[in-house]
């Protein structure tokens, strides 16, 4: 009836009721429908960007990488790489003090091969006065070899042991599990520089170790191919290339299972510790391989010869420090099922 004009409720019908289609042209429709149908598009694009990264990020090795370098940032991995390049690049004066010492030994019992390198001087330094300043620098090495070496012995000792507690703080402060220092890494100063001084000397043997795997390897795998007449063969040298990689890959592993290992106040956990250092292992290589093609083109021009090896010498610390911080904070933050802690007691 038209007094009781009321519509029949959809839902009582037994069919879909049509719905009414918009006849208009696309002109026809207004700026503000447009505009809400593209941001209808854009947010569902949106949506599905976002729900695609959360799948991402909820992939085992993603969320364990994502988790790493939080950690790595909140607990100030940056300014920590930055602070041992610099005791790195500091503890390398000393070092320089005690080879200008052991070339003093051997120059004071060689006079003609000290005589020899006065002579290299006088003929490549066109500078006269540079050439005396270099003589004079030369003589006085060798005049005070003694004391220099021994200056140069303790101010090593020094500097080593600092660096080396600057080391082991920056890896604590990623592995323990508060940012914040407790009570018991509270030690007396004896006691730290004890252990820095014993941690310094296990390092050095580590270092030593590694470095005689990758040279002694090296020497026999060179032998073995002359001895057998392999290295006329061309298509076994990147076969031998290969291997060369795999033996120095392993000494680094070496090292920083050491340091992993030793320095953090709680033992890490076994199958962390493994995958962490495999990857630093792996990292190490690279870097040095980079440096190995990078630093002769540092050299090339006036001013790379001047500070060319000084900015590679800071790049290769500062990589070398980030590199160890960050797996061990991928150590640390690795979650597991059933991954027991490395036997041995912690530090107290």
């Amino acid at each position: 009836m038209p007094e009781d004009n009321q519509q029949r409720p959809t839902q009582e019908l037994d069919y879909e009721p049509i719905k009414k289609l918009d006849t208009r042209p696309p002109q026809a429709q207004t700026d503000t429908e447009a505009k809400i149908t593209a941001v209808r598009k854009t947010g569902s694009l949106l949506d599905k960007a976002k729900d695609l990264v959360q799948l991402i990020q909820q992939r085992p090795m993603i969320a364990h990488l994502l988790r790493a370098a939080e950690r790595f940032n909140d607990r100030l991995g940056n300014q920590f790489g930055a602070a041992i390049t610099y005791f790195s690049f500091l503890s390398m004066i000393p070092i320089l003090m005690l080879s200008f010492a052991a070339a003093g030994f051997i120059l004071v019992s060689h006079p003609t091969l000290l005589q020899d390198i006065f002579d290299k001087i006088l003929q490549n330094v066109s500078d006269p006065t540079l050439a005396t300043t270099l003589k004079s620098t030369i003589s006085t090495a060798v005049q005070q070899r003694t004391t220099v070496g021994i200056v140069g012995l303790l101010v090593a000792l020094y500097s080593g042991i600092n660096w080396m507690g600057n080391l082991r703080e920056a890896i604590r402060a990623q592995s323990r599990d508060v940012w914040e220092r407790t009570a018991q890494d509270q030690e007396k100063i004896w006691t730290k520089y004890l252990r820095d001084f014993i941690s310094l000397i296990g390092l050095l043997v580590a270092l030593i170790i590694t470095l005689s795997i990758t040279s002694a390897a090296g020497s026999a795998q060179q032998m073995i191919i002359s001895a057998l007449y392999l290295d006329t063969i061309e298509w076994l040298k990147p076969v031998w290339s290969l291997v060369g990689l795999s033996i120095s890959i392993l000494a680094n592993y070496l090292l920083f299972f050491w340091i992993f290992w030793r320095l953090p106040r709680h033992r890490p956990r076994r199958k962390a510790l493994i995958r962490g250092t495999f990857i630093a292992a792996i990292g190490f290589e690279i870097i040095k391989i980079v440096m190995t093609y990078t630093l002769p083109s540092l050299v090339t021009s006036p001013s790379g010869a001047a500070f060319g090896s000084v900015l590679g010498l800071l790049a290769f610390f500062y990589f070398f420090a980030r590199l160890t911080l960050f797996c061990a904070a991928w150590i640390a933050t690795a979650q597991y099922p059933d991954d027991r802690r490395m036997p041995g007691k912690s530090h107290r």
